[in-house]
């Protein structure tokens, strides 16, 4: 490797690898023993972020009648603030949701500890809002499921320091038998309710029955993410910004074309960013664009030669992608080749769903490719400033988050590499 190119690229790399790592053995799907709980209170609880100095707040209750009031203030019992929101529901064959509330809360001061009541009923929660600058720190898992390895990454993220949880698609593996959002929703509310999980759709999300049911319906009722906020007109993809990141979520499962309104929508978006703000733009994705794992290969190939050059002329670090059930970093890439100014791919399919690893490699490994493994984890990513960014890969080995892959990222806009793509902006983003 050029000396240039490894200084433009990263500023070190250090992975660790066990030389011969024997994975432990699955793990069933996880058993969800009935409870009576009164049904004005609040199921499912999780939190997101809403705009600027806003969280929405998510929840369910069984009794229909009750309001989607949120209650807050710092300190535990005693609420300065109150915020009103709205509801939904739906029926999905012989399956009726509960009351689905989601409520704006803010303006939030940030790096902060909120006490929050849902309804005016039942247990209080506390949330911690994310830093307004760096540093800040996002865990990464995606492809969560329900089984005893996704409670095991859940315990494992809970340990680490983060912020914002990014989600790249396949939330509770539901597959049609809707009981098992509500079971997911219960699953994941000790963390989900603490701090914002973004999330964005993969195929597991769809649920569509031809003719019948139209796709998406249970994720868009209880998942819903400010894409109104970020002028989309689709819940399948948006932006937000959080301390010095631009976090765009892409919708592998809704059009993409270059007359799609989310092509349109992504456009607009990548012309209106001041880098000097968000020095870190970085993308998520359900179906990764690089992957040299036998599973799901190619299926990214359609999106990624139409929005590949978009995210390449706005300067993209990071791209994060699951789907796959394994773990795997690039180089810099853009193209299919290596590119000093292009994006770091991470796929990170690896939360524990029911469906298993994959574990078949394309050999020899792609030149691009830097470390992959089939295991389950989770991906921690510390913007610790402007310039520089520390990733951590956390094997889940025998109930120990075993740090299995890190890697120091420099910013593109510390490379230099933005001054070099201005032209291919005005080209590509242009009217």
């Amino acid at each position: 490797m050029e000396p240039k190119f490894f200084l433009a690229v990263f500023l070190l790399i250090s992975s660790t690898v066990s030389a011969e790592y024997i994975r432990p053995p699955p793990r069933k799907t996880l058993y969800f023993p009935w409870r009576s709980t009164p049904s004005s209170h609040p199921q499912q609880v999780h939190i997101s972020l809403a705009g600027d100095k806003h969280i929405r707040v998510s929840w369910v209750t069984d009794d229909k009648s009750c309001l989607s009031t949120v209650e807050y203030g710092t300190s535990p019992g005693r609420y300065s603030a109150v915020s009103h929101g709205e509801s939904t529901s739906y029926s999905y064959l012989f399956y009726s949701s509960g009351k689905i509330h989601h409520t704006v809360i803010g303006p939030l001061e940030p790096n902060t500890v909120y006490f929050y009541r849902c309804g005016g009923q039942g247990p209080e929660f506390q949330l911690k809002t994310p830093p307004a600058q760096l540093p800040i720190t996002f865990a990464v898992a995606g492809d969560l499921g329900q089984t005893g390895w996704t409670k095991s990454t859940l315990d494992h993220i809970d340990q680490c320091q983060y912020d914002v949880h990014l989600l790249p698609g396949d939330l509770s593996y539901a597959d049609y038998m809707q009981h098992r959002w509500d079971t997911f929703g219960e699953l994941v509310q000790p963390l989900a309710s603490s701090r914002p999980w973004m999330v964005t759709e993969g195929n597991h999300e769809e649920e569509s029955i031809p003719i019948i049911k139209d796709g998406f319906q249970s994720y868009n009722s209880r998942w819903k993410m400010p894409f109104e906020e970020s002028g989309s007109s689709s819940n399948l993809y948006y932006s937000f910004e959080v301390a010095g990141a631009h976090v765009i979520m892409l919708g592998s499962f809704t059009d993409y074309d270059e007359y799609s309104e989310q092509y349109n929508w992504l456009k607009a978006d990548l012309t209106k960013l001041d880098r000097n703000k968000t020095p870190w733009l970085l993308v998520l994705v359900h179906v990764p664009w690089y992957n040299s794992n036998h599973a799901h290969q190619g299926e990214g190939d359609e999106m990624m030669a139409v929005i590949e050059p978009l995210l390449y002329a706005a300067g993209v670090d990071i791209v994060l992608a699951g789907h796959v059930h394994a773990y795997e970093r690039t180089k810099r890439v853009n193209n299919g080749n290596l590119d000093p100014c292009g994006a770091v791919h991470l796929t990170i399919g690896d939360g524990g769903n029911r469906e298993g690893l994959a574990r078949k490699y394309i050999n020899p490994q792609p030149e691009w490719s830097v470390f992959r493994e089939a295991s389950f984890g989770h991906g921690e990513l510390k913007l610790v400033n402007s310039t520089h960014a520390y990733w951590t890969w956390h094997r889940n080995d025998d109930d120990e988050p075993v740090r299995s892959d890190q890697v120091w990222i420099t910013s593109l806009v510390s490379s230099g590499c933005l001054d070099e793509k201005r032209q291919l902006r005005k080209i590509l983003m242009g009217p």
